[in-house]
């Protein structure tokens, strides 16, 4: 029995060398199938589509419009043509001896038009317009910002399923562990009960194995629950079914380049993405603040127009015609609204840079103690290794004694428990310096 539980624990030593295939796999899925990655991915392309709307700005638009209007009624206007003609005309009449000037009466008009048409092509353009140029460089940095994003989610999510899988292979590899106390402690138990039917031993220590089973049992019970909820966990990452089998098959093993790199090495945070991104941020609220000072910069745009105009649908050369524009807006005077934009951008900016310092400082201080963090965790693997090599040759002694009435029934069970604790601490602080590794590996990544 002995023999079985060191081979366990020695196929956890740490220089394995085991594919890693499965976990590669597995955040490879996860980063393609996680649904929060999958908004970063969207928010991304609709940054990118708002560029391309912000460059679109800048060149010509060109729409239909038509309008169409008829009425009657309402105010009229008098227009005299009878009493400012009518005497012109008779006295042409008498001159010319004829009734070729007939009289005509005075005129009243609607300002209503009747049965009206008015169709045009509308051409617009900016000619000058600093809003726009600023905004397409805000544009343009909003996807970097974004890009930056995407990466950082990608970051956190591998860390998270690399850690939510070293859980799962050390809650799974405790069920081992304590399979094989039970079996132990099974034959314990059977080892007292022969010797107490031969009236070597008490019932005393029948009861206190049969104690030690249960309890052993009840722990396994427990770590099948954990193994439960660590499986749920790690296919939630994924975007997975919740009791989807989880691959345990070599994906335990630990880089020991890495490990050494990590440990041994002076690492910097400056190439962080976080950092690039705040970066990226203070620079759109740099351009947000040279977008409100320039606001007494003139905007100029121009426009033409072809179309047609007439009553009664009329279409012919009276009807058509071009009309071009040019619109200029100069601002003077706005009651201090500019001023105060100016300010806020200014503190909005310098609230930025207050940010970057804060969590650039987050950051460091962070990244020193995922590498210190690793270094406990590194001591306290090797410590568990020599501690099991000594608790398994502790128990064979023992066990061999107790057959033999040299040891105590007491001192059997304490060598039994102290292989269960030191073997688990073992499986506990190996995934326990995997996590590590991969919190230090995420504390220092430049994607």
């Amino acid at each position: 029995m002995n023999l079985k539980l060191t081979f366990l624990l020695l196929g956890f030593s740490a220089n394995a060398i085991q594919a890693q295939s499965s976990l590669d796999n597995y955040v490879e899925n996860g980063l393609k199938n996680n649904l929060v990655l999958q908004q970063k991915n969207i928010a991304l392309e609709k940054a990118m589509l708002s560029r391309k709307t912000a460059n679109s700005l800048f060149f010509p638009a060109v729409g239909l419009k038509g309008d169409y209007q008829s009425g009657e009624g309402g105010r009229q206007i008098a227009i005299p043509l009878g009493d400012m003609l009518n005497p012109v005309y008779t006295t042409l009449n008498q001159l010319t001896k004829s009734d070729a000037f007939p009289q005509i009466n005075n005129v009243k008009t609607n300002f209503f038009p009747k049965n009206f048409y008015d169709v045009k092509v509308r051409t617009s353009m900016p000619i000058i317009n600093s809003d726009l140029i600023y905004n397409k460089q805000i544009q343009k940095t909003q996807i970097v910002l974004q890009q930056y994003e995407v990466e950082i989610y990608k970051n956190e999510l591998t860390k998270n399923i690399k850690v939510a899988y070293y859980n799962y292979l050390s809650a799974s590899r405790s069920i081992g562990i304590y399979e094989n106390a039970l079996q132990l402690a099974k034959e314990g138990k059977r080892i007292n009960e022969s010797l107490y039917q031969n009236g070597k031993s008490v019932k005393a220590y029948v009861l206190r194995s049969e104690s030690e089973i249960q309890n052993l049992e009840a722990q396994q019970s427990s770590a099948m629950q954990q193994v439960k909820n660590t499986q749920m966990y790690f296919n939630f990452l994924l975007n997975e079914n919740m009791n989807r089998t989880i691959d345990t098959s070599g994906t335990d093993n630990l880089d020991q380049v890495k490990l050494n790199t990590y440990l041994n090495s002076e690492t910097s945070v400056k190439n962080r993405t976080e950092l690039k991104a705040l970066t990226q941020s203070i620079s759109v609220y740099q351009t947000v603040l040279k977008m409100n000072q320039a606001f007494w910069m003139p905007k100029l745009s121009g426009f033409v127009d072809l179309g047609s105009q007439a009553s009664d649908w009329k279409y012919n050369q009276q009807s058509r015609y071009y009309f071009i524009g040019l619109q200029l807006d100069i601002p003077l005077f706005a009651a201090g609204k500019n001023t105060h934009k100016i300010k806020q951008a200014e503190l909005d900016l310098k609230n930025q840079l207050l940010d970057t310092s804060v969590v650039g400082q987050q950051i460091r201080l962070a990244a020193e103690m995922a590498q210190n963090n690793l270094k406990s965790a590194y001591d306290n693997y090797m410590a568990s290794t020599q501690q099991v090599e000594a608790a398994t040759a502790y128990n064979k002694l023992i066990e061999k004694g107790y057959k033999e009435g040299i040891h105590s029934f007491i001192e059997s069970i304490d060598a039994r428990n102290q292989l269960t604790t030191t073997a688990l601490k073992m499986v506990i602080n190996r995934y326990q310096l995997l996590i590590a590794l991969a919190i230090c590996e995420r504390e220092y990544s430049t994607k």
